[in-house]
C-alpha cells in the first residue's frame, strides 16, 4: 500500500512539521518514506508545501504530483492542487482559512475549520496538527495510537513541554464530528 499525500499552505502554518511527523511515523512502522519539503524565499507568511510518501514497496521519486491525499491550510493552495488529486482521492481543507469548498466531484472533501479550533481551544499555532489528526481518523494513513512515539522523534529537545500541545490537537482533529 502507498499513500501519496501532499501538504500545503502558508509558511509558519506547521506545514513542514506535519509532513516530518508522518515521515517520522512511517520509519518507525518499519515502511518505505519519503518527505520533501518546498517553500518560497519569504518563509514565513510565502508558500509552503511538503511531499510525503508511505509505502510497503520502495519509493521511486520523493516528488507527488498527484496526490492520493491533499492537505490544504490556504486558498492559494486548494486552487493550484485541488485538480492535482488523482480521482478518488480525498481532500482535507482547514475551513477556517478557506470559504470555498471543493468543486470537483470524483473526490471525497473533508472540512475541518482547524484554526478556529486551535484558537477556541488555547491551542495557537496548532492548526496543523488539528487537521493532521481529523486525516489520520478518515484515512488510517498511520495508526493513530502511535502518535505518541513520533511526537517525540519530531518535537525538538528544547521544545519538549509542546508534545502535550501537539497531543492534544491531534485527538482534536481525531475526534472531531463536524
Amino acid at each position: 500500500m502507498t499513500t501519496n499525500m501532499l501538504i500545503a499552505g502558508f509558511g509558519g502554518q506547521g506545514i513542514l512539521f506535519t509532513g516530518k511527523f508522518l515521515a517520522y511515523e512511517g520509519l518507525l512502522e518499519g515502511r518505505e518514506v519519503s518527505w520533501l519539503p518546498s517553500y518560497g524565499p519569504e518563509m514565513r507568511g510565502g508558500t509552503a508545501n511538503c511531499s510525503v510518501i508511505l509505502s510497503d514497496t520502495p519509493v521511486g521519486s520523493p516528488i507527488v504530483s498527484n496526490p492520493d491525499t491533499l492537505l490544504v491550510m490556504n486558498l492559494p493552495s486548494l486552487d493550484k492542487y485541488e485538480d492535482a488529486t488523482v480521482a478518488g482521492g480525498k481532500i482535507f481543507v482547514d475551513s477556517a482559512l478557506i470559504g470555498r469548498k471543493v468543486q470537483r466531484t470524483d473526490v471525497d472533501a473533508y472540512y475541518i475549520p482547524a484554526t478556529k479550533l486551535a484558537s477556541d481551544e488555547g491551542l495557537t499555532g496548532l492548526a496543523n496538527m488539528i487537521l493532521l489528526g481529523f486525516v489520520i481518523k478518515h484515512t488510517n494513513v498511520i495508526p493513530f495510537e502511535n502518535i505518541e512515539r513520533a511526537l517525540s522523534k519530531v518535537v525538538p529537545a528544547s521544545k519538549q513541554h509542546l508534545i502535550e500541545s501537539n497531543r492534544k490537537a491531534l485527538e482534536l482533529g481525531y475526534n472531531y464530528e463536524g
